[in-house]
């Protein structure tokens, strides 16, 4: 009996101090990557709003109350400004800045009401990303409005686990459907009336349009352009932006990705990645909003990197395709970083006076211009191959597994095989609970038999 009061003790010890500790890390890593915008805001009256033309289609791409996936927001957002045939707008519940996954924060075009307003009709494409369902109030809106505006004219595109997002108002119950594969089983259970489909990019159900996880939703956007625009519009935004695999765009069967033992590098850096890099992202006026989400949808979500928006004064930044961003640091009060990431190929002349103030600010963090002579590849590419430099391999792996992103035969990973800080924490966390444990056993267990032996011999 006590042999048994003995394991269940090493086991309790075991999974208190190494499992909690790790939970611990990792809801701190989750917090950290969710952080909504909480600092004063700055003078918002050079808000810039793409115009409006009557004759060209309207897209709006959601943002929620609370967060939203950067990667599902900014690049559908890109692909469509980038024909220049739609009108395209980032449209939330009212107009407060919004935030999206990694730290990174948008100021919307309109609220729901004034785009209401402004057309009279519904839009003609609606954008959902995924936006967790963290407060019931405040998630609210988000789902009566794409209710209002689910009629048969306007199509419907939700990218990754933005599904659970449209699952969540009904509208694909009976319909098959796709999502991240990460969120596949569980989707199923919570969702059994959906038909979920784990071997296509891309999934479309009349005017619904479900992707598979991140890229996937660059074919699926691709394929609502070739279907709208014709093809010849797809492949031209596709090889703007060097897109690898339009392949799946004609054809979206692929070849299902499932959780393996290898996976438990991203596990082990959210949970036991105390030291977490710092990196800045430099916003400046014109970056492209897909060269800012390999920063954040690389970096930030690897578990490994903590990405501050960093600009050289306290005003809006306008992107390529019209976004207002707001940096929730400026380069004379930016905290102590490890590195400054700088995104795009043509960086060091579009934002020349930000480098310039960086340079001259005294701050010793070094420049990383992560698209530099990299102006004809897939924005993601340099970032995984960062990645693996700073971490390790089997971290940069990952990336590209969690963003779907199939073409990576040609990336030149380089470093650590695996991270030895998240994996080497756990294993000292379970010898000091094996110590623990055997204190516990010495002090209150083994010495209760001892005595009672002796009280025995004493009655003798």
């Amino acid at each position: 009996m006590k042999t048994v009061l003995r394991i269940i003790i090493y086991l309790i010890v075991f999974v208190v101090v190494v499992g909690g500790i790790g939970a611990v890390g990792s809801v701190n890593t989750m917090n950290a990557g969710m952080s909504v915008y909480d600092k004063a805001l700055p003078a918002l009256t050079d808000l810039q709003v793409p115009i409006y033309d009557a004759n060209k289609p309207t897209v709006a791409v959601l943002l929620a109350n609370e967060v939203t996936e950067v990667f599902d927001f900014l690049v559908p957002y890109e692909m469509f400004a980038m024909t220049e045939s739609y009108n395209v707008y980032g449209v939330s519940p009212d107009r407060e800045i919004k935030s999206l996954t990694g730290g990174l924060d948008v100021v919307p075009h309109y609220s729901f009401d004034e785009m209401d307003a402004m057309l009279g009709k519904s839009p003609d494409i609606i954008v959902i990303p995924f936006m967790p369902i963290l407060d019931e109030n405040k998630y609210a809106p988000v789902r009566e409005w794409i209710r209002k505006h689910s009629g048969a004219k306007t199509t419907l595109i939700s990218i990754c686990n933005g599904a659970e997002n449209l699952a969540d108002t009904g509208l694909l119950n009976g319909k098959s459907a796709a999502t991240h594969w990460g969120d596949m089983n569980r989707l199923i259970k919570k969702y059994p009336e959906i038909q979920w489909v784990n071997d296509r990019r891309y999934v479309p159900q009349g005017n619904i349009v479900s992707s598979a996880g991140l890229t996937s939703g660059i074919d699926a956007t691709l394929y609502v352009i070739s279907k709208q625009l014709g093809e010849a519009a797809a492949k031209k935004v596709a090889k703007e932006m060097n897109y690898p695999s339009y392949e799946y765009v004609t054809n979206p069967q692929m070849k299902p990705f499932v959780a393996g033992l290898s996976d438990i590098t991203y596990v082990l850096n959210n949970a036991y990645q105390w030291n977490k890099v710092k990196a800045g992202v430099l916003l400046y006026n014109g970056a492209d909003e897909l060269d800012l989400s390999a920063a954040f949808d690389t970096y930030a979500a690897s578990g490994t990197t903590t990405t501050l928006t960093v600009s050289s004064a306290n005003e809006l930044i306008v992107t390529k395709h019209g976004l207002n961003l707001v940096a929730r640091y400026q380069i004379k009060n930016v905290p102590k970083l490890a590195k400054m990431i700088v995104v795009g190929a043509d960086a060091e002349s579009a934002a020349a006076e930000d480098i310039s103030q960086w340079k001259n600010s005294g701050n010793s963090a070094k420049l990383l211009f992560l698209h530099r002579d990299a102006a004809d590849r897939f924005a993601m590419d340099p970032a995984f191959e960062d990645l693996a430099g700073q971490e390790d391999i089997q971290t940069a792996k990952f990336a590209a597994k969690r963003l779907e992103y199939r073409a990576t035969d040609h990336l030149k990973l380089e470093g650590s095989p695996f991270s030895f800080e998240a994996f080497g924490i756990p294993v000292l966390l379970g010898i000091l609970s094996l110590l623990i444990a055997f204190f516990i056993d010495r002090r209150f267990i083994r010495r209760k038999k001892g005595s009672s032996v002796n009280i025995s011999a004493s009655r003798g």
